[in-house]
């Protein structure tokens, strides 16, 4: 349909979690900005919403992405749902910064949720803002927008807006909203919140909301709460071994901070490694290690087993029997992980087919990668060159700063290939298209946030456009694609509350 004259952006709205009982949210609405100023809008994406926009009048469609003005048929509420946060359970957490506005269909027939951050307080702020700074609000749209070019699944980008306003954290900030899309905001948290009260009716409602929403071919299984629960930890399982393929570290691994849906959910101290290290942690929350790089499987099967405890009541009568159903799917969860993990990196070595020892030759490369300080990126992508012809080699092998171990393993690596039936040119543009040549690197996100914080936003731009075609090697982004000098190297990233 044309956009409607003085009502933009138009949002065909279709509130489905808005019905359930008002005990699964709080209806709020955002709270209007002082000098809201729009500074990124993702019009591709709002092609595949069905969202249409006029740029005519910039200020007032940053008003309407601020929460200024709140657009026709949207229903704005603030979602409840309780977490383990490092291990410990929190009873109630939700929306503190987030006010759900509504959902759409996009045009290829899927629900989407549209969700500000930053736009205010809520219910359950905890005396909380309710408000976001630039840096993390850039971060997120950076994040998200790179991990959908990479292939992974994610929540993705609509707008970010400057506020006008300042917020205070450990300095003094600019305020921003990020517009965010998801498949859906529902968590396992959400599941923990209603558990946490006794809430079996709770807990089944929301399960038959998210069997609806997301695993409709679940409706017609013998038991619909065992599949449901069998789907989400696949989904998980393929998801981190997706992030472990393009050294990702998701930085806050919370309950609350995992999807049904299996998307990726929340940017804030996430970064991707730079030199290989299986213990590589960057939050400035994570004191303990236990989000490290090496860590996400096993907690992403921990966060399952707490989506389990949930669901026991639904997956049979007999405790017993739900217990030993549950026990199946989280074993099951490692199984899947390690079948996709190895599919992961089988591809990123260039192996077309499966063989015994695969994984004993991928973990000798990431030893060799760990003992010389390699840079997980730049060490695969230059792998792809070794993959077209020896005379690739020397170049893989100047990525490490102690080689030999590399150097042997170009031989056990060129054994293998030789059962394998590609050529090598084929088998090298395979490779490249899954080992990309750029990655939102953490010191250039902290160049394009620092540059942003005085106004400077062409930094940004250029890194998204850099982003934009992360499996391309384009000359005028050859900076993006080298690990950081030892000056520019980023130590801890920062969780944006």
């Amino acid at each position: 349909m044309p956009a409607v004259k003085g009502v933009l952006p138009v949002f065909q709205f279709d509130n489905s979690y808005a019905r359930l009982p008002d005990r699964f949210f709080a209806s709020v609405y955002p709270e209007p900005v002082e000098g809201p100023k729009l500074l990124k809008f993702n019009a591709e994406l709002a092609e595949e919403l069905g969202v249409e926009a006029d740029f005519s009048d910039p200020a007032r469609l940053a008003a309407f992405l601020a929460g200024n003005v709140v657009p026709p048929g949207a229903m704005p509420i603030a979602m409840a749902y309780a977490g383990h946060q490092f291990g410990n359970f929190v009873p109630q957490l939700g929306d503190g910064r987030a006010i759900l506005l509504g959902e759409v269909v996009d045009r290829n027939g899927k629900r989407r949720d549209i969700q500000l951050k930053g736009a205010g307080p809520t219910p359950y702020s905890r005396r909380g803002d309710g408000r976001a700074a630039l840096g993390p609000v850039l971060r997120e749209y950076i994040v998200s927008e790179a991990m959908n070019a990479l292939g992974v699944p994610a929540t993705r980008a609509l707008a970010a807006v400057a506020t006008g306003e300042q917020v205070y954290r450990e300095t003094v900030e600019q305020g921003a909203v990020f517009v965010r899309v998801a498949a859906s905001h529902v968590r396992i948290g959400t599941f923990q919140f209603f558990a946490a009260r006794g809430d079996n009716d709770g807990i089944k409602l929301l399960a038959d909301y998210v069997i609806e929403r997301h695993y409709p071919e679940l409706k017609t299984t013998d038991n619909p709460y065992l599949a449901l629960l069998q789907g989400v930890a696949g989904r998980q399982a393929d998801l981190i071994a997706r992030w472990m393929g393009i050294g990702f570290i998701h930085g806050v691994m919370n309950t609350d901070n995992m999807t049904i849906s299996g998307e990726t959910i929340d940017f804030g101290p996430c970064a991707f490694l730079d030199e290989y290290d299986p213990m590589k942690v960057f939050s400035s929350i994570d004191q303990g290690g236990r989000y490290a790089y090496r860590n996400q499987p096993g907690i992403g099967q921990w966060n399952i087993a707490r989506l389990a405890e949930c669901l026991l009541p639904l997956l049979d009568e007999d405790e017993e029997k739900a217990v030993e159903a549950a026990n199946a799917v989280l074993k099951a969860f490692g199984e899947r992980f390690q079948k996709e993990w190895i599919g992961v990196f089988r591809a990123k070595i260039g192996l077309a087919t499966e063989a015994d020892g695969d994984g004993d030759l991928i973990q000798a490369l990431l030893a060799a990668m760990h003992e010389g300080q390699a840079d997980f990126t730049l060490a695969f992508r230059r792998l792809c060159g070794a993959a077209a012809g020896t005379e690739g080699d020397e170049l893989f092998l100047s990525s490490f700063s102690h080689p030999a171990k590399a150097r042997e393993w170009l031989e056990l690596w060129g054994t293998r290939l030789d059962a394998e039936p590609q050529s090598p040119t084929e088998r090298a543009k395979t490779m490249r298209s899954v080992n990309p040549a750029v990655i939102p690197r953490n010191h250039k996100v902290q160049e394009a946030l620092s540059a942003a914080n005085y106004g400077d936003f062409s930094f940004f731009e250029r890194l998204l456009e850099a982003l934009e075609k992360p499996f391309e090697e384009r000359p005028e982004f050859s900076g993006y694609m080298q690990p950081p000098k030892p000056e520019e190297q980023v130590k801890q990233t920062f969780c944006g509350t």
